[in-house]
């Protein structure tokens, strides 16, 4: 069993006894679950809005319907399930007011005859100093040739291979089928090989980190506004 595996399987375990606290209005319990969950809804936000400072703010109004939902909340899907899908809402939401959406089908005829398969490696081989004090610099390279990329792939690229979710729980948050979530990463990651050289894969798991003083201002501003004198999340237990 894998670390990023057994880690989630511990986050799911905590999970049960944090939402039980949450929903008695106990905020020390909600922001365990924000710092926990930060990166990876910053991540899913950024994959679709396509903008640090944007991603941010979307966050910051999901976790707040979150908290006011938080009595609505009955485990059907994992709690980080929950929270992936109400930050989707609202970075679509803006999505839509922002522009006319272009319809998947046209982005599919596009890049469907790029028939360029080269393999993709998860990881760096055996880098030489100067390669590693230029890994930040390949990890903005990633981050730009993430963002090139059509948003439906992005997004499902995102999820699968930064956060490492799994076929079943992108799809269950994207509210795709199992095989349109292959197709489009198998998509995403041609357009990629396109402008990347093979060992820059190995910076993947690194981009768009939200950790640290990013972290914990956002903990902080959503606190506060969730803030409320002797009274619990809307509609708690």
């Amino acid at each position: 069993m894998d670390k990023l595996h057994m880690h989630k399987m511990a986050f799911a375990v905590l999970a049960t006894t944090l939402v039980g606290l949450v929903q008695r209005g106990d905020r020390l319990a909600f922001r365990q679950v924000m710092r926990r969950c930060n990166q990876r809804l910053f991540r899913v936000a950024r994959g679709v809005v396509n903008d640090d400072a944007e991603a941010e703010d979307v966050v910051q109004e999901a976790y707040v319907h979150a908290f006011e939902k938080i009595a609505t909340f009955r485990g059907d899907a994992s709690l980080l399930t929950w929270l992936t899908r109400i930050v989707l809402n609202e970075a679509y939401g803006r999505l839509r007011q922002q522009r006319p959406s272009v319809g998947i089908e046209h982005i599919d005829a596009t890049h469907a005859d790029d028939s360029r398969v080269v393999a993709f490696p998860s990881k760096f081989g055996n880098e030489d100093p100067a390669a590693a004090a230029a890994r930040e610099q390949v990890r903005r390279l990633v981050e730009h040739a993430i963002d090139a990329l059509p948003e439906p792939f992005r997004i499902v690229f995102v999820m699968r291979e930064i956060e490492g979710c799994t076929v079943e729980e992108t799809a269950a948050s994207l509210e795709l089928r199992s095989e349109t979530v292959k197709t489009r990463l198998h998509r995403a990651r041609r357009l990629l090989r396109t402008a990347l050289h093979d060992t820059l894969a190995g910076t993947l798991t690194d981009a768009f980190p939200f950790l640290g003083p990013r972290c914990d201002r956002m903990t902080q501003a959503v606190l506060a506004r969730v803030e409320a004198p002797a009274s619990g999340p809307a509609g708690g237990a």
